[in-house]
């Protein structure tokens, strides 16, 4: 069962090279995308439907892991890929072209979560309640401006980009406020039912389709202080 959200309403990029500045331009090019059923592939796929692009008017190349999709466009092998952060600012600082983002066409879906059995829950409250304290602390760290120096070098630290690139990806993620983050680990059901429905039309489930609730327990978070 979920007991809290890690990471909301992803925001994914297509970057394409340097002579790429057009949706339209992708007719017939070298796409990397991620799994071919999964949410990131049908985000982008989404956006690029919307740009008058479907399935056969260009060449899809399924790579897992945005490093290895960076990769292949740094290389020349792909004419454009799909990529999360910190890599799609890396790739635009090094002047990789941003056509869209996954976000201008899909809503917002829970993607990372934290979930435990409901057995082991039950008998281990005490150490699940306080390790959701210690997330609550980090997400009103992490949102904290006084913060945001250390929090871009911590990103820059970990991730190997520059402090420019680091401090893009929070403005991206803060200014103005997407959704990207909790801003304590709760839930949004809405979220998590887009999830569902998005696995529906992957074919992953079939009707009728269960609640979102039904997957969720949230006194765990109560008991920690997260409404």
């Amino acid at each position: 069962m979920a007991i809290a959200a890690e990471f909301n309403n992803p925001i994914y990029s297509l970057l394409a090279q340097p002579g790429i500045t057009s949706f339209a331009m992708l007719k017939g090019k070298r796409i990397g995308l991620a799994d071919r059923g999964g949410t990131i592939t049908m985000s982008i796929e989404k956006l690029l439907a919307i740009h008058g692009l479907t399935a056969a008017d260009y060449v899809a190349k399924i790579m897992e892991g945005t490093p290895a999709r960076f990769n292949c466009l740094k290389r020349g092998e792909c004419d454009a890929v799909v990529l999360g952060q910190p890599q799609d600012a890396a790739a635009e600082a090094e002047g990789f072209m941003l056509l869209g983002l996954s976000t201008d066409a899909v809503p917002a879906y829970l993607y990372t979560l934290t979930a435990v059995r409901r057995s082991w829950a039950e008998t281990n409250k005490d150490t699940l309640v306080r390790y959701l304290r210690a997330l609550r602390a980090s997400f009103q760290f992490i949102r904290d401006l006084q913060h945001r120096a250390a929090v871009a070098a911590i990103v820059s630290e970990t991730t190997n980009v520059s402090k420019a690139v680091a401090d893009k990806v929070l403005k991206l993620y803060f200014e103005p406020e997407r959704g990207v983050l909790p801003r304590e680990g709760e839930i949004d059901m809405s979220a998590l039912a887009q999830v569902i429905a998005m696995m529906a039309e992957a074919g992953a489930l079939k009707p009728p389709l269960p609640a979102a609730d039904r997957f969720v327990d949230q006194q765990y978070l109560h008991a920690a202080g997260i409404k």
